[in-house]
C-alpha cells in the first residue's frame, strides 16, 4: 500500500474580530484511506496575544496514512472559536484546505468564513452573543449545499506541513 506521512503544526490564526482564540481541527479522507497512527482530530489551547492580532497555537500534527487509491485525498477542516472573559465560546469561522500532494515542506493559509444569519440573528449576536452555526459541520468540506449559505469572510489560519510519500511510484503516481 502507498503511505502518506503528514508532520507539522497549526501555527495560528489572524484577522479575526477579537483575540482569545482556539481552533478545533480534523482530517477527512475517503474510504480507501486508513489511519495507521496519529489523531485525526483535536483542539488547540486558547491564546490571548499580548501584541498584534496573531493567536499562536503551534499545535502539533503527526499523521500516518495507508491507501489503495488517490480518491478521497486528505483535507483539514477547521473551526476557529473565540472565548470571552466569562468562558463562553463563540464560533468565529469554518475553513478547510487540502493536504498538499507533493512531498516537502509547505506553508498553507486557510481562509475561514462563518454563516451570516438573518438580520434578527445578527442583532441578537451583537447583544447576546452566540450566532448561527452549521447543523452539520461536514457541509464545510463536502460542498453539497454550501452555495445556498449566506456567509461573511473571517480570518486566516496558518499551517506548516511536511509531507512524506512512500510507495506511490509503485501505483503509477509520480512525485
Amino acid at each position: 500500500m502507498a503511505e502518506l506521512h503528514i508532520i507539522g503544526q497549526i501555527v495560528g490564526g489572524s484577522g479575526f474580530p477579537q483575540t482569545s482564540l482556539f481552533c478545533k481541527w480534523g482530517v477527512h479522507t475517503g474510504g480507501a484511506w486508513r489511519l495507521l497512527s496519529g489523531l485525526k482530530e483535536g483542539q488547540t489551547q486558547v491564546d490571548i496575544p499580548q501584541t498584534g492580532d496573531m493567536a499562536y497555537w503551534s499545535h502539533p500534527i503527526d499523521l500516518h496514512y495507508a491507501t489503495k487509491g488517490l480518491q478521497g485525498w486528505p483535507k483539514f477542516h477547521l473551526q476557529v472559536w473565540h472565548q470571552d472573559s466569562f468562558g463562553r465560546c463563540q464560533l468565529y469561522g469554518y475553513g478547510y484546505c487540502h493536504v498538499p500532494s507533493s512531498p516537502g515542506h509547505h506553508r498553507i493559509s486557510c481562509v475561514t468564513w462563518r454563516p451570516l444569519g438573518s438580520w434578527q440573528e445578527q442583532m441578537a449576536q451583537i447583544f447576546v452573543g452566540g450566532g448561527p452555526q452549521l447543523r452539520s459541520p461536514d457541509l464545510v468540506y463536502s460542498g453539497a449545499d454550501r452555495y445556498r449559505l449566506h456567509t461573511e469572510a473571517m480570518g486566516t489560519v496558518e499551517l506548516e506541513l511536511g509531507i512524506i510519500t512512500r510507495h506511490f511510484d509503485k501505483y503509477g503516481v509520480e512525485s
